[in-house]
């Protein structure tokens, strides 16, 4: 049964089975900007075994473990969740992330695992998502409320396009932190910053999946 899911989308096995998304964490597998690649083939391009993946989400689905799913929601409703539970966390979020990590350079810059750089990363990841939910706000979801989803396609383009770049930018936040890893002798702050990290990867990720896979889909096919 666990060959039935390889050639599944990473976002439709995201929707599919409830807590998916946390074992697509563990193996390191972009299901919200690569929700449109195949199990399998997500799996071999990190050198996993596909059929351990497999096998690792069949055993969540037996689990039957209740999970919300946005497909059986309204439009607005989902807009709404995106709004108050990602725009406006993103926000809170970053001003303290870029403040930890500022602090940590300036202490611990002379480490060799020091994340040099971090704070200006995080600093260009708040502009462009800054800019990314203002167009969200402004002009797409608006659209979306209005009921003209296929109208929506060029800025859901434009919209899936950035979500690529903010996915990029994650995975060089990954190649400075070691995967959000704190060193054993790391003090406070640096652990408090890399558990802020892991929370907004983790929100940033499932906030791009809902929209990827969930409300641009349901907008451009209002049957899917």
């Amino acid at each position: 049964m666990s060959l039935s899911l390889l050639d599944q989308s990473l976002g439709q096995l995201a929707c599919d089975i409830p807590g998916a998304t946390r074992a697509f964490h563990t193996f390191h597998l972009d299901f919200c900007c690569g929700g449109r690649t195949s199990l399998r083939e997500a799996a071999l391009g990190k050198g996993l075994d596909p059929l351990q993946v497999a096998e690792t989400l069949l055993a969540l689905k037996a689990r039957g473990d209740a999970g919300h799913d946005w497909r059986n929601e309204p439009q607005t409703r989902l807009i709404e969740h995106l709004l108050s539970r990602y725009h406006a966390r993103h926000r809170e979020q970053l001003p303290e992330l870029i403040r930890l990590a500022s602090r940590v350079e300036q202490v611990h810059g002379a480490r060799d695992n020091c994340p040099n750089g971090l704070a200006d990363l995080l600093r260009d990841i708040q502009q462009e998502l800054e800019s990314h939910m203002r167009k969200e706000e402004q002009i797409l979801f608006p659209l979306l409320q209005q009921g003209l989803g296929p109208q929506a396609a060029p800025p859901i383009q434009v919209m899936r396009w950035e979500h690529d770049q903010h996915g990029e930018a994650l995975e060089r936040m990954l190649a400075l932190t070691d995967q959000i890893t704190p060193p054993a002798n790391a003090c406070n702050t640096w652990r408090a910053l890399y558990r802020g990290l892991e929370e907004f990867r983790d929100d940033l990720m499932q906030h791009i999946h809902l929209e990827n896979n969930v409300l641009f889909v349901q907008a451009l096919d209002p049957q899917a």
